[in-house]
């Protein structure tokens, strides 16, 4: 479904970007980059900021971070949000496992960690 997707849209980028925001509620773009393990933000970075420019998406300052998500006003990014978001549920539930596993939100302060496995101890 993804390459339905790049090509309604016309490029890779562009449509990872838009089901990575579809999943995640908010993102910016190295953590995209990050997922597909690429250095470059850049081709991330033009496609969030082409969809503000058009309205389709809102972005905010959280510390130097720029964190993009869909402009809940704008009825063309809520009609696109559902269009992404039906072809996010034809993906199969194995292969979005696999690419949106990274944690994205911040650990509750205080919250203790969860001990880790040692390799002798089940």
């Amino acid at each position: 479904m993804r390459d339905s997707l790049e090509t309604v849209f016309g490029s890779r980028s562009a449509a990872r970007t838009l089901l990575h925001l579809y999943h995640y509620g908010e993102i910016h773009a190295k953590a995209i980059a990050d997922d597909y393990g690429e250095k470059s933000i850049t081709p991330y970075w033009r496609v969030l900021v082409r969809f503000e420019e058009a309205g389709l998406f809102v972005s905010q300052l959280r510390g130097r971070t720029r964190l993009f998500r869909f402009d809940p006003k704008s009825p063309l990014a809520n009609a696109l949000k559902e269009f992404v978001g039906r072809a996010y549920e034809m993906i199969p539930l194995e292969a979005r496992e696999k690419l949106f596993s990274s944690r994205r939100r911040p650990r509750r302060t205080g919250k203790p960690l969860a001990p880790r496995r040692d390799d002798n101890h089940p």
